[in-house]
C-alpha cells in the first residue's frame, strides 16, 4: 500500500513529580483529540516542519528533536474518499504556551498525563507511540532537557 507522508510534534513537558504530559488538540472536524500534524514543509527539516505545526495548530513552541520517534498510519478524509498516511513524529520539548495562535478558535487543546492521552487518541499505533515514548522517557533520570 502506498502512503502519503505527514510530519507531525508529540509536544510533552515534565511534571513536577517526573512523570511525563502530553499535550494533546482537537481536530477540526470531528473534534477528536490528536497530535499536531501536517504536510511536510518544502523549505524546513522535518522536525522543524512538525513544531510549526504545534505552533499553528496548539499554539505551543519549543525544541523539536531531530530524530523521529517512530511513525503510526490513519486514513485521512478525503473528498475524493480516504488517504492512507504515514505521519512521522518528533518530540517537542514544551517551553512556551501562546496565548492565541493561529488556529485556537478551531481547536481545543489539553495536558493530559500520558496514560489519560493514551486512551484519548483513538489510532492505534499512536497509543503504541505514546506508550513507548513513556517507557523510553521514565528510564531516563536526566529528564528531557538533561536537567533533573
Amino acid at each position: 500500500m502506498e502512503f502519503a507522508r505527514q510530519v507531525a510534534a508529540l509536544p510533552v513537558r515534565r511534571n513536577p513529580d517526573g512523570s511525563l504530559s502530553v499535550l494533546l488538540v482537537t481536530s477540526r472536524e470531528t473534534q477528536r483529540w490528536v497530535i499536531p500534524k501536517g504536510w511536510p514543509w518544502p523549505d524546513r527539516e522535518d522536525h522543524m516542519a512538525a513544531a510549526e505545526e504545534a505552533r499553528e495548530e496548539a499554539g505551543v513552541l519549543g525544541l523539536a528533536l531531530p530524530e523521529s520517534i517512530g511513525s503510526y498510519t490513519y486514513h485521512k478524509r478525503d473528498a475524493a474518499g480516504p488517504i492512507a498516511v504515514r505521519v512521522h513524529v518528533y518530540l517537542l520539548e514544551v517551553t512556551e504556551e501562546l496565548d492565541s495562535w493561529p488556529e485556537c478558535d478551531q481547536r481545543m487543546r489539553a495536558w493530559f498525563e500520558l496514560v489519560d492521552a493514551v486512551a484519548k487518541v483513538e489510532e492505534p499505533e499512536l497509543r503504541d507511540l505514546f506508550r513507548q515514548t513513556g517507557d523510553r522517557h521514565e528510564l531516563q533520570a536526566d529528564g528531557l532537557s538533561g536537567q533533573g
